[in-house]
């Protein structure tokens, strides 16, 4: 079963949530009304309309409630205000309260129904008097959520080591797993500072040429590798898969030397034993 959805998107760079039309002509760059398990939203049509599977959708699909007004472009307007005097109180009740916890950035629901504060902490925070602090000035639900360290950068922004505006607050939209080894795969240096990102966290970017790496060393000897060069046996130390070359310490000299891959025959796999069989990469 398909459903006919528009793609919604609330902050930029944000998660895109599917909603129902509802017969109303939406466009990509219309801003629409639309209910949200956090109460009534503004947000910003990104995609469609179009048809999506229904194991693509989190049921019930709610609907579009209206498109945007000249009255609710307003009120979003009065709320930006408003959150910028909460995050200045937020500011003033955690010093009162000599909380060990740093707020980050304060939203507020379209409907004015929530409030919510972000915030970044070493561990848990009990913050239930502080709760109620704020409640009692807001006069509205008030919500703490505590934030790690990727999306504080994602909130704030800022400059990456290439000069650009950063990933995650510009268009990436949600965080995938990256670890040290994508690193060592790109013969990228070790050094943290060079390859961390201002979060302190391995940089996301490392992600993104990660599948052609580990493609590429498909047709590449492991470094370790005992093999038969044209120089004499030695073994892989190295190669570099955009000139297609294998980098080889001579078992005789120690000389090192660098060879087309197609030109080393492989002798011994580390790790096994003397009579397995060779092979040749190419």
């Amino acid at each position: 079963m398909a459903y006919k959805v528009v793609g919604i998107r609330f902050k930029k760079a944000g998660k895109i949530y599917f909603f129902d039309p509802d017969g109303l002509e939406l466009q990509i760059g219309d801003h629409a009304i639309v209910e949200t398990t956090r109460g009534i939203e503004y947000g910003q049509v990104v995609a469609g309309p179009g048809e999506v599977e229904e194991d693509e959708v989190v049921a019930p699909l709610k609907k579009v409630l209206r498109k945007a007004t000249e009255e609710d472009k307003a009120q979003l307007s009065l709320n930006k205000e408003k959150e910028k005097v909460a995050y200045q109180v937020g500011l003033e009740k955690i010093a009162a309260h000599g909380l060990p916890m740093k707020l980050i950035s304060v939203e507020q629901t379209f409907d004015g129904n929530k409030i919510i504060f972000y915030f970044t902490a070493d561990g848990r925070i009990d913050f239930r008097e502080l709760v109620k602090d704020l409640a009692a000035v807001f006069r509205t639900r008030i919500e703490l959520r505590q934030i790690g360290v990727r999306d504080e950068a994602k909130m704030v922004g800022g400059l990456g080591c290439c000069g650009r505006e950063l990933c995650c607050a510009s268009w990436l939209a949600d965080f995938a797993p990256v670890s040290i080894r994508m690193a060592k795969d790109q013969n990228l240096s070790l050094n943290p500072t060079k390859i961390s990102g201002i979060c302190g966290r391995l940089m996301c970017c490392l992600k993104y040429e990660n599948d052609v790496y580990e493609e590429a060393k498909e047709h590449f000897p492991e470094v370790g590798t005992l093999v038969n060069t044209a120089e004499g046996d030695g073994r892989v130390v190295g190669f570099n898969i955009f000139k297609k070359t294998v980098t080889v310490e001579i078992k005789e000299n120690k000389h090192i030397f660098e060879f087309p891959v197609g030109d080393v025959v492989i002798k011994k796999i580390k790790g096994e034993n003397s009579g397995a069989s060779t092979r040749t990469d190419s």
